[in-house]
């Protein structure tokens, strides 16, 4: 996911549904814990947990880039075909670019869970 130790990872979305082992090794390689939507504080990357029915994805993506870092990825995490709350891929790239973003991989990352990575577009240079 490209963390480091010292980044500082907003984490939205969570519930007892979420990949615990993946948080625990996200927070293992940062050497911090997550901080949650209710923060102020610049961050490296974000963490959303989205599944099918919680919303509306582009509120949350704009929401989620209040407080992230120029060059800090959102990873939207969501669960796997099969699973309760599936996200069809479609839905992340439609929502991505009405927020500004851009989709940039998209994988597998746990048992029940895939990762889509989206980054702030970028802006044509004069």
């Amino acid at each position: 996911m490209g963390f480091k130790e010292g980044d500082l990872i907003q984490e939205v979305g969570r519930t007892s549904g979420c990949d615990e082992n993946l948080r625990q090794q996200i927070m293992a390689i940062t050497k911090s814990q997550f901080v949650d939507s209710d923060s102020n504080e610049v961050v490296d990357g974000v963490i959303i947990w989205w599944r099918d029915g919680d919303g509306d994805l582009v509120d949350e993506l704009m929401d989620a880039l209040t407080y992230l870092s120029e060059t800090g990825p959102i990873w939207v995490l969501t669960p796997k075909v099969g699973r309760d709350g599936h996200v069809e891929p479609s839905d992340i790239q439609d929502a991505a670019p009405t927020a500004g973003l851009s989709q940039t991989s998209s994988f597998s990352i746990a048992p029940d869970w895939s990762a889509t990575r989206l980054v702030a577009r970028k802006t044509a240079k004069r």
